[in-house]
């Protein structure tokens, strides 16, 4: 199990007592951390030589003994940088649910007013059955009324001819009584049994006068029906009109949403244009990175070979005579100074060479220990995971930018001892001349090597130049294709949700296409009812007119039927009445 503790010593009077590791968290998971409850403490093993308040990393076995330990600096960097990812990602993921959380409230939204359009369409439906199935009714109710309005114009026919045989008997009648009058007249007078025979003619004719207000009553009812059905089917035709118009300005907001889709389409070809666009430039910059990082190659390459060429040159220093550095001591000067004072520095010189070898040798074992642990991390990649991997090329570059570094100090440490070495030798050598010793002489052919070092080292610092600036380059490109590939995630999440959105809108545009044409189809449909309808009320009202005008004539007919009646009643007193006074 891994900890992160903290370094803790405990004083008493007698001084510093053993450290402990205060457990503050444990390890659960790959990415998940807890703290730790209470207060646990681990003494800490011998070779822990931690400063007090120093964090640590301690693993521990099941039986609580501690099986490694190590500063928790680098550890706790690498935790941070993986939540640091891990919360961007999140981040990430959270405004992709956002999006599908805002498209999804859209979808729900279009649906819920789909619906709501459905529903009143389907009872505009519902309310066209119903009055469909009304006029089916009013239309057989008509029928009816038509029947019922045949039969009384054939009863009135009827009528009709019975009165005309009526009026025909009441001519016979008549005739009769103008011949019966020519016959009597010399006698002045009627005999009282024609007088009874012609007043029980009379009197029949007179109830075979047929009422007319029978036949205006079921005239009226009849008329009254037919208005409220004429009023009915204007109230229907006007229904129609009304959702006619209604169809109509649907219609037109459907060939608006229509335009709407294009465009929206449109849009979203567009979008992913410029979506492919940003792939070829996400494609083209990792080519640029790849032919950087063969260049720093190259120069690394280069780098290398010319540190070893400028390592072989001091080498030749070390290994004979035929070579040296620059003259830098003014011999004349030491042939000048007094001879104490001269051994003094000589003195000096022979310290400050020997504490610079120190330096430089420690130096030298440092940059040899770097070197193992940079090819100890290279070990470890080849036999990592993909996500240690990661995390482990983060130390390698950590780990190479100290080894580079040091080297760097190295090279000019080690030119400087040597130029030291050389100092000391020309002093030394002075020194001995002037105290009569024996000097061996430097060949004069002896060749100067720091035009040569100058030379290398300026190359050398030229070649790590442009690996900077490449290595910068790089940074900046890899930093340019992180937002790019941010941006790609952002609008690849985009154009989804648009084209979401826009396959919904379409298949709401077709419903309601669908929906438009079943709403006109019923609309015909009722159309073609209402116009039989309507023509049988046209013929009903004809009907009817026709009969009004034959009651009417029927009614004067009657009028002048009666008053005949009534004059020859009149005739038939005048001429009884001589016989009734004689009698």
């Amino acid at each position: 199990m891994l900890y992160l503790a903290e370094v803790q010593k405990k004083t008493g009077f007698i001084g510093s007592g053993k450290p402990e590791f205060k457990l503050l968290a444990c390890q659960r998971s790959e990415h998940s951390w807890s703290a730790v409850t209470g207060e646990e403490s681990l003494s800490a093993p011998d070779d822990a030589s931690y400063n007090a308040g120093a964090l640590v990393m301690v693993e521990v076995s099941n039986s609580r003994q501690i099986q490694r330990h190590y500063e928790a600096g680098r550890a706790l960097t690498n935790i941070l940088q993986n939540f640091s990812s891990l919360s961007k990602k999140s981040k990430t993921q959270e405004e992709e649910i956002e999006q599908w959380k805002q498209s999804l409230t859209f979808q729900s939204q279009e649906l819920n007013r789909r619906e709501l359009e459905l529903e009143t369409r389907q009872e505009q439906i519902e309310q066209a059955e119903v009055d469909l199935d009304q006029l089916d009714a009013q239309r057989q109710e008509l029928e009816q009324l038509r029947q019922s309005l045949e039969q009384q114009q054939e009863e009135l026919t009827r009528k009709n001819q019975d009165l005309e045989g009526a009026w025909a008997h009441l001519n016979g009648e008549t005739r009769r009584l103008e011949e019966m009058r020519a016959e009597v007249a010399p006698q002045a007078g009627l005999a009282p049994d024609q007088i009874d025979h012609l007043q029980g003619a009379l009197n029949r004719l007179t109830e075979a006068v047929m009422p007319v207000e029978a036949l205006r009553e079921p005239l009226t009812h009849a008329t009254d029906g037919l208005n409220y059905h004429q009023g009915l089917l204007g109230d229907y035709r006007q229904a129609l009109e009304n959702q006619r118009q209604g169809l109509e300005q649907r219609q037109h907001e459907l060939d608006q949403q229509a335009t709407e889709l294009q465009q929206r389409w449109a849009d979203w070809h567009q979008n992913a244009a410029v979506l492919t666009a940003k792939r070829e430039d996400l494609k083209l910059r990792q080519q640029v990175i790849k032919l950087q990082q063969e260049q720093i190659h190259g120069l690394t390459t280069t780098l290398q070979a010319q540190g070893s060429l400028h390592q072989k040159i001091y080498d030749l220093l070390n290994t004979t005579d035929k070579v040296r550095l620059s003259k830098k001591v003014n011999v004349a000067a030491l042939e000048a100074m007094d001879i104490d004072q001269l051994q003094t520095m000589v003195s000096n010189l022979e310290k400050d060479l020997e504490k610079m070898s120190h330096f430089v040798s420690d130096q030298e074992e440092e940059l040899a220990l770097e070197q193992q642990a940079l090819d100890e991390i290279k070990a470890k990649i080849e036999q990592a995971s993909e996500f240690d991997r990661l995390q482990l090329g983060t130390e390698l570059a950590e780990e190479e930018d100290r080894y580079q570094m040091l080297n760097a100090t190295l090279v000019g440490q080690r030119r400087n001892l040597i130029e030291r070495d050389e100092v000391l030798a020309q002093h030394q050598a002075v020194l001995r001349r002037r105290q009569g010793l024996a000097v061996e002489e430097v060949p004069v052919s002896a060749i100067d090597l720091e035009p040569l070092l100058n030379t290398i080292d300026a190359q050398r610092q030229e070649t790590t130049n442009k690996i900077q600036t490449l290595e910068a380059e790089i940074k900046q490109t890899q930093e340019s294709i992180a937002r790019l590939k941010q941006d790609l995630e952002n609008s690849e999440a985009t154009l989804a949700t648009q084209r979401s959105e826009v396959e919904a809108f379409e298949s709401s545009l077709q419903q309601q296409r669908q929906d438009l044409a079943s709403l006109a189809g019923k609309l015909a449909v009722c159309e073609e009812l209402l116009n039989p309808a309507q023509e049988s009320v046209n013929g009903l009202k004809q009907s009817l007119d026709n009969l009004a005008g034959g009651v009417t004539k029927l009614q004067e007919v009657n009028d002048y039927q009666l008053q005949a009646i009534a004059e020859l009643r009149q005739t038939v007193i005048g001429v009884g009445a001589p016989q009734m006074a004689a009698s």
